[in-house]
């Protein structure tokens, strides 16, 4: 008769959370539940997009000096450099019945919704509790902005990164999988990208919804609420469907599900490991302790990457109405329209990455086949990213030399610029998709399979290397702000 013996609880390291047998890897679900998942980027993306096109100048709107603007964009990086580790930590370990990325997921859309009512009905509100519509500055309305926009950069964050984490979850340990479930997320992040720019381009959203036009809030301000509006339904559409047709079984400390069976529930089991009781930061610098080289050279090739790329994303309308345009947005009427017409130049110039990003993201890993690997791809693709980003300077300064100016009603006032400048500005905005699509879906596959190969938990794993595309975005608003 054989003797059994009872082996010792395994105590894992902080980083690590579960270890699939290796007799019984986790198999990947359906493609068609990644896909749905992937689809919530498109709703995401959607309301980032408006953000993008349409916040700023409604915050000058409101009464928030343009100098300022730029430090309520630090919303976002602060809440992703806290939330997204923290829900990634806890949606590793969630016992729910409805599974550990879905709760997450849900509530994150539910309080999207919620910060963009806030945000559409800020200046109502203000006006509600006493704003005076004689005053420029309307400090009431001030304030209920920022609230939403708080507390829209947090669901934000709980939406992606228990995604992200969702998707790794749904492709078990296939790598090639995992880089078409980040690849999919990328697509749709690009499809939410044209929505979004599209129906901010559209000046008469409004007329759909006429009671979002009111005295405290212009023909601008419903337009921004329509569209919102519009966001609100995509999203929520969007993610009952994926949540109801992609299920989780609950996850326990004892059995350590994790993976995925032939159902596309994700299930799978271990020996019981020891937890942890250390405080979550604790947890936070145990596993960064932890952390293997090549999860540390990601880190750090990201960090480099979104240095490069947040001056870019933040400021590339201005810089097509500033540089390219000669316009001044502080300027005269004539030199304003100069710069709104660069502005929208811009926006078209958004669209066209917008659209390059979607097909790229799709044949992202034909281009890895063909150069030989995804971190070849990366390492290439950044090459590509730096060219762009230095012919800026050459853009600008073709710009400057063609420009010529004109005398209209005794003011000085620049001209358009050439048609050869704006060609060449715009196949910038388009070739730099190509670079995007990369850094939004290879670098996350890495860490996700990364993870798996260590035993680590993928909400955690995606929430430390959403500490190096953060750092770099605080580092920009801090030193684009006033200071």
């Amino acid at each position: 008769m054989e003797s059994i013996t009872t082996a010792k609880p395994i105590k894992k390291s902080s980083f690590q959370l579960q270890q699939p047998p290796s007799s019984s890897p986790p198999r990947p679900s359906p493609l068609k539940k990644i896909i749905l998942v992937a689809a919530i980027a498109a709703g995401i993306q959607f309301g980032w997009a408006l953000q993008l096109s349409l916040l700023t100048p409604y915050v000058q709107l409101l009464g928030i000096p343009h100098k300022w603007a730029s430090l309520i964009w630090l919303c976002g990086p602060i809440s992703g450099m806290l939330v997204q580790p923290i829900v990634g930590y806890h949606s590793d370990r969630c016992t729910s019945r409805f599974g550990r990325r879905r709760p997450f997921i849900a509530a994150g859309a539910a309080l999207v919704a919620t910060a963009v009512v806030l945000i559409g009905f800020a200046a109502d509100l203000g006006y509600l509790f006493g704003d005076s519509m004689a005053n420029d500055t309307k400090p009431r309305a001030i304030v209920v902005f920022v609230i939403g926009f708080w507390i829209l950069d947090v669901a934000n964050n709980m939406l992606q990164g228990p995604c992200r984490a969702l998707l790794a979850d749904l492709s078990g340990n296939n790598q090639k999988k995992t880089r078409t479930a980040n690849a999919l997320f990328s697509f749709f992040m690009a499809v939410g990208n044209v929505l979004g720019f599209a129906a901010g381009s559209y000046t008469h959203l409004h007329n759909i919804f006429p009671f979002t036009t009111t005295k405290a809030c212009d023909i601008y301000c419903a337009n921004l609420k329509s569209c919102f509006f519009f966001s609100i339904l995509l999203l929520l559409t969007i993610t009952s469907i994926a949540l109801s047709y992609v299920h989780e079984k609950p996850w326990s400390p004892e059995t350590g599900n994790a993976g995925n069976n032939q159902g596309g529930e994700i299930e799978d089991e271990e020996e019981p490991a020891e937890a942890t009781s250390v405080p979550f930061f604790g947890e936070i610098f145990a596993a960064l302790k932890d952390l293997k080289r090549p999860m540390w050279i990601l880190l750090l090739v990201t960090c480099l990457n979104w240095i490069a790329w947040f001056p870019f994303l933040l400021f590339d309308t201005d810089w097509m109405g500033r540089e390219v345009y000669g316009g001044d947005s502080q300027g005269n009427n004539l030199v304003l329209k100069l710069y709104n017409n660069g502005v929208r130049a811009g926006a078209l110039g958004l669209m066209l990455n917008s659209v390059m990003l979607g097909f790229t993201s799709l044949g992202v890993e034909v281009l890895a086949r063909g150069v030989g690997g995804v971190k070849r791809l990366w390492g290439i693709v950044n090459f590509l990213l730096a060219f762009c980003l230095a012919m800026t300077v050459l853009v600008t300064k073709l710009a400057k030399s063609s420009r010529r100016f004109t005398t209209e009603n005794g003011v000085i006032v620049p001209s358009q610029p050439t048609a050869g400048v704006k060609a060449g500005a715009l196949s910038l905005f388009a070739a730099l998709g190509i670079p995007l699509a990369v850094t939004y879906s290879i670098p996350f596959a890495m860490a996700s399979i990364f993870s798996s190969s260590s035993g680590a938990g993928q909400g955690l794993s995606l929430g430390v290397l959403n500490l190096a595309i953060v750092i770099p975005q605080i580092l920009v608003s801090l030193g684009s702000g006033p200071f």
